[in-house]
């Protein structure tokens, strides 16, 4: 009867940090740093009334895309990394004969950045940690493969502080999906902040 009342205590503490660790999870989109097309640049300095006044409130931060970076934070202190998404590929070729996606699938694949801004050696598979959906809202996580677009991120990553990874992943989906969104989430997707770019 004892351990029975220890263990239901036990449940109970438990659940409170549960809903913790949930409250803490958040979706970062905003770049680090911003850009203008030259067109759009032109296009104001033509148009002075179209230029924000020096009291104007400030634009809201776009939503990241391909080229952009994102600073994300990890699990432990000293886990910081700025994540950018290089270069997308829709299809990508396998390198072989060997590998290919499965019946009805296709290959896609991000060059990711990594480039250590925090304080601590960055141990991880940065596979792990990328996540697609489609505009129908499915997901997809990675999968193994090389193609022809040139070297994979490594699966054992080691990245001192200052230091940059640059490579391949590959994810597999339906040939039928329009991929929306790419997701990076640092300690194999168990970090609370979740990065997210838009796609196309």
């Amino acid at each position: 009867m004892r351990t029975r009342a220890i263990a239901l205590t036990a449940a109970i503490l438990c659940l409170p940090l549960t809903a913790c660790g949930n409250e803490g999870s958040k979706i970062s989109t905003s770049p680090k740093v911003q850009s203008s097309s030259p067109a759009a640049t032109t296009s104001e300095a033509a148009d002075p009334a179209r230029t924000p006044a020096a009291t104007d409130e400030p634009e809201q931060a776009q939503d990241a895309r391909v080229g952009d970076t994102l600073t994300l934070s990890g699990q432990n202190d000293g886990d910081k990394l700025d994540v950018t998404v290089k270069k997308w590929l829709d299809p990508a070729k396998s390198a072989d004969e060997f590998t290919a996606p499965g019946s009805g699938k296709r290959w896609v694949a991000v060059q990711l950045q990594l480039t250590n801004t925090g304080t601590t050696v960055y141990s991880d598979s940065p596979s792990n940690c990328v996540q697609a959906a489609d505009s129908e809202g499915q997901r997809f996580d990675a999968t193994f493969g090389d193609i022809t677009a040139g070297p994979q991120m490594t699966s054992d990553l080691k990245l001192p502080a200052g230091d940059k990874a640059l490579g391949w992943i590959v994810i597999e989906v339906p040939k039928t999906s329009k991929v929306a969104t790419l997701q990076f989430t640092m300690n194999s997707g168990f970090a609370d902040e979740t990065g997210q770019w838009k796609i196309g």
